[in-house]
């Protein structure tokens, strides 16, 4: 039976191949909504802001609480404000670190390339400032590329890693629909990806809502777009597509990535999924792959949800890591 969800993806596929001007802006507009997001989301961030630098640059991060350490790792076109839902319900027993990866958020933006080897550096130094022992990592989208890489090669100081909607192995293009196919061609194009990500803002004033479930408040859309009010501001945004490691392109990244996959299948570190109902990277056959990979891998669902879950079901998640966090510590 066709869901809500498929027949978004064919009406939008319909007005690619008629050839509509300016399909990409129609998209939000013919975005599902998730049935049972949770009810009365928070729009306020009330944590104090923190710097540190780090390789000559600052990162922006917030803390709470107290006890083992959980550091939440955040991806594409976010920051820490994605997590400030979660905090509290981890805040009474951990102490909670969400920070903004380099170029994102409230960092620094410093004259770098934004590939994700540069991500992987800015975040072991930001550890070894912090002299962070013992970490519980939590992480989303692209941090799930990040906070892997950090584990595989660092696994005597991490106790757990957690994914959600996280980029975890290497892709095919044989693996996404004609839709995503489309458009993630266009955004790894370097002229296209430029106009419609740097130019256009297109990854945060219409996929990130698009792909939140719920319509975002004033509030809430205004802190995402904060970090980003210029094209070149927007720099780290555009060049996450084109770091997908798709059919071994980059090849680097395939085989930094497919390595940390890996580590991911055969190591004894604690392992968390969580995933929502449809999911964008998380959908139903791919976390059967990753039960089939990873057999002492415990998954959570946590509700409906599309890619940004933490904007629908903030309280699901939080339980299910903070239980999860009481059996690995």
């Amino acid at each position: 039976m066709l869901t809500k969800f498929t027949l978004t993806k064919i009406l939008f596929f319909i007005l690619v191949m008629i050839g509509i001007q300016g399909c990409l802006s129609v998209m939000p507009y013919i975005a599902p909504k998730v049935d049972d997001a949770e009810a009365n989301i928070s729009d306020a961030f009330p944590f104090e802001s923190k710097y540190i630098d780090v390789l000559g640059s600052k990162i922006h991060y917030v803390e709470s609480g107290r006890g083992p350490v959980v550091v939440l790792l955040h991806g594409n076109p976010t920051s820490s404000y994605l997590w400030r839902n979660i905090i509290p319900a981890l805040e009474q027993n951990y102490r909670v670190i969400a920070l903004d990866l380099i170029g994102m958020g409230k960092s620094d933006k410093p004259d770098i390339d934004y590939r994700l080897s540069d991500h992987i550096l800015y975040f072991e130094g930001f550890v070894e400032a912090l002299a962070l022992e013992d970490i519980a990592l939590v992480m989303h989208d692209w941090g799930g590329a990040i906070g892997l890489d950090y584990a595989a090669n660092h696994e005597n100081n991490v106790t757990g890693v957690a994914v959600m909607e996280a980029v975890v192995r290497p892709m095919s293009w044989d693996e996404a629909d004609m839709v995503t196919t489309y458009l993630f061609k266009r955004l790894r194009d370097d002229q296209d990806g430029h106009n419609i990500v740097a130019v256009d803002n297109f990854f945060v004033e219409k996929m990130l809502p698009m792909m939140s479930g719920r319509d975002l408040n004033e509030n809430e859309m205004a802190y995402y777009k904060a970090p980003y009010p210029t094209i070149e501001s927007r720099k780290p945004v555009a060049q996450w597509p084109k770091e997908i490691p798709i059919d071994n392109t980059p090849k680097d990244n395939a085989g930094r990535v497919g390595a940390n996959y890996q580590w991911l299948k055969s190591t004894s570190t604690p392992k968390l999924a969580l995933h929502a109902s449809p999911g964008l990277i998380f959908t139903e056959d791919f976390v059967m792959q990753l039960q089939a990979d990873i057999p002492d891998l415990k998954v959570g669902h946590v509700g409906s949800g599309i890619h940004y879950i933490q904007e629908t079901q903030p309280s699901n998640i939080g339980e299910q890591l903070r239980n999860w966090l009481a059996s690995i510590n």
